[in-house]
């Protein structure tokens, strides 16, 4: 009897490890935010002890309503969606390809890029223009491990809930909401 209950606990831990948004909030996490898409929802938790100043301006736009309404400007299959653009309200630019120009006008002014943090599948980090100083609002969630990003990018979360919805996210997408969850 001991040794069933012992093998039924195995498993139902190695179903919970293994079950994608079983997993809880990573130690010292932040802020879990909550992105409402018509795909789904997709939660990540931040990393407010790495990327302080990134955190915080993330998620005083979130607070803001800032990502509401806003259309996902990037969505390449297997690779990444990016979202933060607040000029991709505007349908009617997408055809010129103006999504993804933009953000808030505040940059954070600071690269918090550390190797603690690496693009594992499901990171989440700040979009810039080629300046990690000069990134805004926009952000994106890695869909597959992308180690030619790390070192160049600031990583401040991971998606703990809903990577499966991020896959099916395309491009003009819209996100409904962005919260804080409780």
């Amino acid at each position: 009897m001991k040794i069933h209950l012992t093998l039924a606990a195995a498993i139902l831990a190695a179903l919970w490890v293994a079950v994608p948004g079983a997993q809880q909030t990573s130690p010292g996490a932040g802020p879990v935010i909550v992105l409402e898409t018509a795909k789904g929802v997709i939660e990540f938790e931040t990393y407010p002890e790495e990327a302080p100043k990134t955190v915080a301006q993330i998620v005083a736009l979130v607070k803001r309503n800032f990502y509401n309404g806003q259309r996902f400007h990037r969505a390449e299959p297997k690779f990444v969606i990016q979202i933060g653009d607040p000029k991709s309200r505007d349908a009617s630019l997408a055809g010129q390809e103006w999504w993804g120009r933009s953000g808030s006008g505040k940059p954070i002014g600071v690269a918090e890029v550390t190797k603690k943090r690496t693009h594992v599948r499901g990171a989440v980090g700040m979009g810039h223009s080629g300046v990690a100083g000069d990134a805004d609002s926009q952000f994106y969630i890695t869909l597959r491990p992308a180690p030619e990003l790390d070192g160049k990018y600031t990583v401040f979360g991971r998606v703990i809930s809903g990577i499966e919805v991020a896959a099916k996210v395309e491009r003009g997408d819209v996100l409904r909401r962005a919260y804080l969850k409780d």
